[in-house]
């Protein structure tokens, strides 16, 4: 370790007191945080790129301060998907550190893993307060039982009013209109679109089965398809 000649020439006065780092929650326990090891925890993280085109949630699960799972969604920019494909490669294995100076290829998935950095080391883990954390396999509850992010894809104008496009339950085929203003929708799950079609359905049978409606769709005078009407 190399001094400046003034520091050398300086008397040494003794540290009176020395307290350490405040205690984190994480995983049902208080954590004197010195080293990356002393991470643990599952949480969220969400960031947009340069641009403004596109955003990506990024969900990591950090035992130890190694990242063991790692779920990325993105939505808004096409090139964005095949980063996040990328980026779910080089993730797991790595510690929270390594990770956050990697380039993970994308401007909002590296955003959101600063974001999910600062949550994680301060505490604000989604685990910090269960016992012994999430396990491995934690961050798919996330996508529910259709393992599809949770997606809801609304347009509207001031002349036209608004179109459903898709909601969590699925993509968006008819909104039920009552004197003119919306009570309802049409939608299909396609998770379970798929799941019967590779299980052998033919594809009508399929459609309608994973078809299904909320809201007071049943008492509409009028239906439109969104993407058309």
């Amino acid at each position: 370790m190399q001094y400046s000649h003034e520091v050398e020439q300086m008397c040494c006065v003794k540290k009176g007191c020395d307290h350490g780092p405040s205690p984190i929650p994480e995983e049902g326990k208080w954590v004197y945080a010195k080293e990356i090891k002393d991470i643990s925890g599952l949480t969220h993280g969400v960031g947009g790129c340069a641009p403004q085109q596109g955003a990506c949630k990024l969900t990591l699960n950090i035992k130890e301060g190694i990242i063991k799972e790692a779920l990325i969604e993105t939505i808004g920019c096409s090139g964005m998907t095949h980063s996040a494909a990328m980026a779910a490669e080089i993730l797991p294995g790595k510690t929270l550190l390594e990770a956050l100076n990697t380039d993970l290829v994308c401007d909002a998935i590296n955003v959101a893993m600063r974001e999910l950095f600062k949550q994680i080391v301060y505490g604000r883990s989604q685990s910090a307060f269960s016992d012994s954390g999430l396990p491995i396999g934690g961050g798919l509850e996330d996508l529910g039982k259709g393992l599809r992010s949770q997606i809801g894809t609304m347009y509207s104008t001031d002349t036209k009013g608004v179109r459903y496009l898709e909601m969590t339950e699925g993509y968006v085929t008819r909104m039920a209109l009552k004197e003119g203003e919306v009570i309802g929708y049409e939608y299909v799950n396609l998770s379970k679109l798929m799941q019967y079609i590779t299980e052998g359905m033919e594809g009508k049978e399929a459609l309608s089965k994973a078809t299904n409606h909320y809201g007071r769709f049943n008492e509409a005078d009028e239906y439109i398809v969104p993407r058309k009407s």
